[in-house]
């Protein structure tokens, strides 16, 4: 019996990979020589990067803008050209991943801790691709997956009590990387992560406003209206909402 269950759990990894590997390839068909590209943050986006690399080695002629340290590395590893908002101060498309998106392709963002970032090269973007495996789909957002708020370090108590009265409980993100005694997990920009447990956000639009007008708050992991198309890699091929 463990075995078994350890073999299908093997197996759930194995298609719940397939599936990202899928949806991430299939948003690399848009990316087109001359565009300046926005580099998602996440282990699905880490399968367009891989993809993406593979066409510059090609001839693909790109310039890409990462929206993380650790996709910067990736990036670099694969010898995609990288620029800055500073030189390029307008993307033309963005490849991006989400933990949770609803019928109306809003968003959760931030398992990966690069909420701000990701933010900000998606106000800067012309065109936002999601890419997901079908398991980060829901009816309702926050009911499958926590709200990542990323709040400054000084007053964080403070700043914490306030994020509560609107989600009820939230919890400080560890960093778990480390072989040693777990420590709050420190984002790219110097900052904390909250993880914030609604049971649903109905109102993703009015949440999203309410968290970021708390002081502390940096930005909180609810997108709206910023997706242009949701890339599903399923059991049964490619799905697409839009």
């Amino acid at each position: 019996m463990l075995f078994r269950r350890l073999f299908d759990k093997l197996i759930r990894i194995m298609n719940t990979e397939n599936q990202k590997k899928l949806a991430a390839e299939k948003a690399t068909e848009s990316v087109q020589s001359g565009m300046i590209v926005g580099l998602g943050t996440g282990s699905t986006v880490y399968y367009a990067l891989l993809k993406l690399g593979a066409m510059v080695s090609e001839g693909l002629d790109i310039i890409g803008i990462p929206t993380s340290e650790g996709t910067e590395k990736i990036a670099l590893e694969e010898k995609i050209p990288l620029t800055t908002l500073a030189t390029h101060p307008t993307i033309d498309l963005t490849i991006d991943g989400a933990d949770e998106v609803d019928a109306h392709l809003n968003l959760i963002k931030g398992g990966g801790a690069a909420l701000v970032r990701e933010k900000i090269i998606a106000n800067a973007s012309k065109e936002i691709l999601i890419v997901v495996d079908e398991s980060k789909v829901s009816r309702v957002l926050g009911t499958n997956f926590p709200l990542p708020v990323e709040i400054v370090r000084f007053g964080w108590e403070a700043t914490q009590t306030a994020v509560n009265r609107i989600c009820g409980k939230s919890t400080l993100r560890q960093n778990t990387s480390q072989d040693e005694d777990a420590s709050p997990l420190i984002t790219d920009n110097g900052n904390y992560i909250l993880d914030c447990h609604f049971e649903g956000i109905r109102a993703p639009e009015a949440v999203e406003m309410q968290i970021n007008n708390i002081p502390g708050v940096v930005e909180n992991g609810i997108f709206v209206n910023r997706a242009d198309q949701v890339i599903i890699g399923t059991s049964s091929g490619i799905q697409y909402m839009e």
